[in-house]
């Protein structure tokens, strides 16, 4: 597991470094960061499966519910106190938009899981992402994030 943390870490940051080479002009450099970023996911998917990390679909959701549900009680709030503390602005504005963001990524996860144990699968609406502070939502495209209050030019569908 720590091999796929590592892995895990190695290829969001590679993700940061590419998108900072391509705003330096740096357009190769940045194609080489997001490949061997995508190795790393290789090695990553690879160390959870053999590690026994991925099970049923019903079991990975209740998974997802208590890691969501971990981040919104309990990490964000104790980085949040610190970031008040240190009176880091920047940091305090990220963490709040994330700890909200984690509140959605549960309640999601919870309605999915209770639609697979109904033996049924999700519905096929649009999914919204919000590039900003990750809020995720369905359907209709909103004008604003719920969350960081950015427009739609911000978010995409998948």
């Amino acid at each position: 597991m720590k091999a796929f943390a590592g892995e895990s870490q190695a290829n969001r940051r590679y993700l940061a470094f590419a998108a900072k080479a391509e705003k330096e002009g740096k357009a190769n450099i940045a194609r080489f960061f997001r490949a061997i970023a995508e190795a790393e996911t290789i090695h990553a998917l690879k160390h959870l499966e053999v590690a026994g990390g991925v099970a049923s679909t019903q079991d990975n959701l209740a998974q997802a519910i208590e890691g969501e549900k971990h981040e919104y009680t309990e990490m964000y709030p104790e980085f949040i106190a610190v970031a008040k503390e240190e009176d880091q602005k920047q940091a305090l504005r990220s963490l709040e938009y994330a700890n909200e963001a984690e509140k959605v990524h549960g309640r999601i996860f919870a309605q999915l899981k209770a639609r697979v144990d109904a033996n049924e699968d999700a519905s096929d609406e649009a999914i919204i992402l919000c590039k900003v502070c990750g809020w995720v939502g369905q359907g209709a495209m909103p004008e604003r994030c719920p969350i960081c209050n950015s427009t739609s030019q911000v978010m995409v569908k998948f």
